[in-house]
């Protein structure tokens, strides 16, 4: 858990999976296959470019004021960070709907870390809120690049503007609280734990929104951003991993909701955002069983863990989820809460004890 307050590694990470790139700049229509190579030569630059991000004020003291600091900025479709500021905190609406979704996003994500459990911004000290909107031309993705976030128009044919699902900005987001807290290591099942807690919240902010109960919720991420002849509802499915898509462009949904079905491949990292599925799904279940509003004890113990500093950055699925079990008997008792963390993990088939 990073407290000193000096540099904290960062990740490039972004919302589409390179195994979704990698599908398209196969396809058939030409147009088609050079967007998803520029994309996925721009992602993999960007990945080659980790470096120390020295964060604005000391992490982890709890303070920093109850009122987010957002600013946007536009790129004009270049690919030069951070581009030309366009709107600031306490601004009229701007004529641009990216720039309303993008202040909009930033907004809600502050509201649930801090009403919900009590962080003040990504790092728990008032960090401002960047985001750039208009990145590129046909941009297909939205990235977390350690200081801000970064959105592309898509390319209005598969992909829409990623500014329009909220959980989108949510789930990038939330790789900065991770970056600020446990730091998990973006390989293997720790890089999958680091993807999967993005979906959590970003589903969670999604919710909370929207005032929607677990029942309520339709677990998916990335809802509205598919284009209108894609057939599929989404990126992913917390609630039925394997299901988001099933096209013949971009492919069917490889996520795995169980081990018994967990990938073993050195693309992407080792698969973080396929194996994802299953502590994606994991939450789903311990979420749903215990009903009411998701972020109220699921999502509770979930930050429990994330923040409480015995996550290690190398954590396997075993490792966090017998951290939820304690933290759910920690915070709840030996009551429903904890019996529903060890169920949901032994339904993916993981042991939680």
């Amino acid at each position: 858990m990073n407290t000193s307050g000096g540099p904290v590694p960062s990740v490039f990470c972004t919302i589409v999976p390179p195994h979704i790139l990698d599908k398209l700049s196969q396809a058939a229509d030409a147009s088609r296959s050079a967007r998803a190579l520029r994309t996925l030569e721009h992602d993999a630059l960007q990945r080659g470019r980790r470096r120390a991000v020295q964060p604005l004020v000391a992490a982890g003291t709890g303070t920093g004021g109850d009122s987010p600091r957002r600013t946007v900025y536009d790129a004009r479709h270049k690919e030069t960070l951070p581009g030309v500021k366009v709107h600031s905190e306490g601004d009229t609406p701007s004529k641009d709907a990216s720039v309303n979704r993008a202040h909009a996003g930033l907004g809600v994500t502050f509201d649930l870390y801090l009403k919900v459990y009590g962080r003040h911004s990504i790092d728990d000290a008032g960090l401002p809120l960047n985001a750039t909107v208009h990145y590129g031309r046909e941009y297909d993705n939205a990235f977390w690049d350690g200081e801000r976030m970064v959105f592309g128009d898509g390319d209005n044919d598969l992909f829409l503007d990623f500014t329009i699902p909220v959980d989108v900005i949510g789930h990038e987001l939330t790789h900065g609280v991770t970056q600020y807290t446990a730091a998990l290591e973006y390989s293997g099942q720790s890089g999958a734990l680091n993807e999967s807690v993005s979906d959590v919240f970003g589903s969670l902010i999604k919710q909370y929104a929207l005032g929607q109960s677990a029942a309520q919720a339709d677990w998916l991420i990335g809802t509205g951003l598919l284009g209108p002849d894609v057939t599929g509802q989404a990126l992913r499915s917390m609630k039925a991993p394997g299901t988001a898509y099933d096209d013949d462009v971009l492919g069917k949904d490889p996520q795995p909701a169980t081990m018994d079905a967990y990938v073993r491949t050195a693309q992407d990292n080792g698969g973080v955002h396929i194996n994802s599925g299953i502590p994606n799904h994991a939450f789903y279940l311990a979420a749903t069983e215990l009903g009411g509003s998701a972020w109220e004890k699921a999502g509770q113990v979930w930050y429990d863990v994330l923040t409480g500093g015995a996550l290690a950055a190398d954590a396997q699925f075993a490792d966090f989820a017998r951290l939820t079990a304690a933290a759910a008997r920690t915070r709840f008792g030996d009551g429903d809460e904890h019996a529903a963390m060890v169920k949901a993990w032994s339904q993916v088939g993981v042991a939680a004890t």
